[in-house]
């Protein structure tokens, strides 16, 4: 399973369409069909019902890997945000002089 799966499987859920999602995601529909499929086949379980050009709908798994899937997605960006803000460069303070009495810093 990876995150691309997870995502693309979020929004499949989301829209109960391939189309829509694929749209969403500014992909090609055989792009979201192969993700779908690649994910089904790591977990070996169906994740939605397919009736031809009828709506889909989310089997009994569908609806475990929903809920589970929004959350592993939430952890995941809140971690990213968390970790870029650690690894961003600290800025010392800035000091600058008053110009007109020599030894008298100012902090900005």
């Amino acid at each position: 399973m990876e995150l691309q799966h997870l995502r693309v499987f979020r929004e499949v859920a989301k829209e109960l369409s391939f189309t829509r999602a694929a749209r969403n995601l500014h992909c090609a529909q055989s792009t979201v069909t192969g993700q779908i499929k690649s994910l089904e086949a790591s977990l070996n379980a169906t994740l939605f019902l397919r009736r031809g050009r009828c709506p889909i709908e989310l089997t009994e798994a569908g609806v475990v890997l929903q809920a589970r899937a929004e959350q592993i997605l939430q952890v995941v960006d809140t971690t990213s945000r968390e970790v870029r803000g650690a690894a961003a460069p600290r800025r010392a303070p800035a000091w600058r002089g008053t110009g007109g009495r020599p030894g008298l810093l100012l902090r900005a």
